[in-house]
């Protein structure tokens, strides 16, 4: 199960989400989970900074311990081929950093959420997707 998410540095949504993002990674990461962060700088120009010092900030600062992509562009015709298929199969594009995408192991998108819904708020549903997860591997054995 992966949460992908495009974020950005100084974004007025960083502190919230990345700090949630690594309880998350910290909780759930050791079950089959992991948060996927893309960084990008085409809503505000808010990740300018180079892939080194963007992951030198996240793991300073929140301790990150979930993988940092390099930054790429999430919408329009130079979009990452994640991203396209992210908007194609949810039919939710990005309009500002920290979209997050639910992705279940056969990659279907199960959901995606706009940088006002916390990472709280939709916490009992990735949890419930890696709940179910588990026990399906435990039938599989």
């Amino acid at each position: 199960v992966s949460l992908v998410v495009n974020v950005a540095s100084e974004c007025g949504f960083t502190d919230q989400h990345y700090r949630a993002l690594q309880q998350l990674q910290r909780d759930l990461g050791p079950h089959h989970f992991n948060v996927l962060a893309f960084p990008c700088n085409q809503f505000g120009q808010q990740e300018p900074n180079s892939n080194k010092e963007i992951e030198s900030f996240a793991r300073r600062t929140y301790s990150v311990s979930f993988p940092m992509f390099s930054k790429i562009t999430v919408t329009g015709t130079g979009a990452h081929p994640a991203f396209k298929y992210l908007i194609q199969t949810s039919g939710k594009e990005p309009t500002w950093n920290f979209w997050k995408y639910l992705v279940a192991p056969d990659g279907k998108v199960i959901e995606a959420w706009d940088p006002t819904v916390s990472v709280e708020e939709i916490r009992p549903q990735i949890t419930a997707l890696v709940r179910k997860l588990i026990l399906k591997k435990r039938e599989d054995l």
